[in-house]
C-alpha cells in the first residue's frame, strides 16, 4: 500500500458515498455510515463517520463482552444511554466503552443531524447482549448466532 493510500483528505471524505444502515433488532436505528477506516485499509478496527437524523437511534441498546468501542460527537446532540441512565451527549463529547463494561445506546434527540466518529475493535469472536430485546449474539468470524436469553444455560445452576 502506498503512503498516499493511507491518507484520506477531508475533501475525499466529504465526497464519499455513505451506506444506509438499519440495525437488525431496531428499525428506528437508521444511520448513514462512511467507513473511513476501511478506505485506509484498517482491518482490526472499524472507524466510521455516522450521520443520524433527528428522532433516530444509532443502534440497539447493547453491551459487548470482548470488543471495545468509542464515540466522539462531531456535530449535533443526542441522548446517550449508559446502563439505563440518560446523559446529554453533544459536539465535542467523547465516550469510551472498554470490553465488558456497560450497555449503551445513542439517540438523536436534537433538531439537527447528529454526526459522530465511531470506532470499535473487529475481533474474530465477540458476544453482545441486547438487554431490551432479551437477546444474546455470539459472533465467530462471519457466523452469527442470536439466541433468546431464556435459552442460555448457566453452568452454575446445572
Amino acid at each position: 500500500m502506498k503512503s498516499i493510500d493511507l491518507l484520506i483528505k477531508a475533501k475525499d471524505i466529504e465526497e464519499m458515498e455513505g451506506d444506509e444502515r438499519v440495525h437488525f433488532l431496531n428499525s428506528n436505528a437508521q444511520r448513514t455510515r462512511k467507513s473511513i477506516g476501511d478506505k485506509a485499509g484498517l482491518s482490526k478496527i472499524g472507524v466510521h463517520i455516522i450521520y443520524v437524523e433527528p428522532g433516530k437511534d444509532t443502534t440497539e441498546y447493547h453491551k459487548h463482552y470482548h470488543e471495545e468501542e468509542c464515540i466522539y460527537v462531531l456535530s449535533g446532540k443526542g441522548t446517550l444511554i449508559i446502563e439505563g441512565e440518560n446523559f446529554l451527549f453533544e459536539k465535542g463529547d467523547f465516550v469510551g466503552f472498554p470490553a465488558d463494561t456497560a450497555a449503551h445506546a445513542l439517540k438523536n434527540t436534537g433538531t439537527e443531524m447528529l454526526v459522530c466518529l465511531v470506532m470499535g475493535q473487529r475481533l474474530e469472536q465477540d458476544v453482545a447482549d441486547y438487554p431490551n430485546k432479551n437477546k444474546r449474539l455470539y459472533r465467530n468470524n462471519s457466523k452469527w448466532d442470536l439466541v433468546d436469553m431464556k435459552n442460555i444455560l448457566d453452568p452454575r445452576n446445572t
